[in-house]
């Protein structure tokens, strides 16, 4: 079993691909919903790609996983994306749903 060690680039690539995933996450769900909701979808994408990464596959060798990126298991690191923009128009969906069944939100009805 062979050790992996993040290193600088990879970790540099992984925040790029987290703050572009977030700032897409804010676009699809809406500015109106939580202004900071780029920033925390930012963060947990991090935390997921190093745990998809390092832990699930972690295991694996540099030939088996290819591209690899100074550390960073680049394609497995997409499953994290597809995840995530699932959520966001799940999120979307629902929000949506929300919004046309309770009329306008924070409004009491005439």
């Amino acid at each position: 079993m062979s050790s992996w060690d993040l290193g600088i680039g990879g970790l540099a690539l992984l925040a790029v691909m987290s703050l572009a995933f977030g700032l897409v996450a804010q676009l699809i769900v809406g500015w109106h919903v939580a202004r900071w909701l780029w920033l925390y979808s930012a963060l947990a994408y991090f935390v997921a790609g190093i745990l998809v990464s390092e832990a699930w596959f972690g295991w694996a060798t540099e030939e088996e996983l290819q591209p690899n990126i100074d550390g960073l298991s680049f394609d497995e690191v997409q499953l994290v994306t597809l995840a995530g923009l699932i959520a966001a128009v799940t999120a979307r969906l629902v929000l949506r749903r929300r919004g046309r069944a309770g009329g306008s939100a924070g409004k009491p009805a005439s």
